[in-house]
């Protein structure tokens, strides 16, 4: 009886995968950034990213994240490195083309009080697969400016648009 029983189980999984994989790599889901993903799917994705980045993101700033002069430093960085293009800062909007990223790039204002320095450190760093969000240190930007932007996100939140004007001039 149960040598019966774990054998339909393993018959009745190993059809699911079947079905799983020909549905996927048969061409039946679309892969199409004008398609909504279905619930689920957003649900997972979340779930496993946010997994993700605490088991990895385990470095600590090297100073105080509430230095001026880093925060102004990691205004002029967010502007330069291009982060306003697709996440827009206080007084300017992202460009148009980052609202046909999908999944679509947070507003990091509605965000980064819920992150811990060290998980914006690492997401900056390091990017997210298949999100449009790049990884700076790829690229080779020094971990002390990842840090002084992320001191900066931190501030956001209150971040008047004239102040960041001022911060991210050249």
């Amino acid at each position: 009886m149960k040598r019966g029983l774990l054998a339909v189980i393993g018959f009745l999984a190993i059809v699911a995968a079947l079905v799983a994989a020909g549905f996927f790599f048969l061409g039946f889901y679309n892969v199409a950034a004008t398609e909504k993903d279905p619930a689920i799917v957003d649900w997972a994705l979340i779930k496993v990213r946010q997994a993700s980045i605490s088991r990895y993101a385990t470095d600590k700033p090297p100073t105080s994240l509430d230095d001026a002069a880093t925060v102004r430093a990691g205004a002029r960085a967010f502007s330069e490195r291009g982060c306003v293009r697709c996440h827009g800062a206080p007084g300017v909007n992202w460009d148009k083309w980052s609202e046909g990223l999908r999944p679509d790039p947070p507003d990091l204002k509605k965000i980064v009080p819920e992150r811990e320095p060290r998980e914006l450190f690492w997401v900056v760093k390091n990017g997210i697969r298949m999100t449009g969000m790049p990884s700076f240190g790829a690229i080779g930007v020094p971990d002390q400016e990842v840090w002084s932007i992320v001191a900066f996100l931190k501030k956001l939140p209150g971040v008047s648009p004239e102040d960041f004007k001022a911060w991210s001039a050249p």
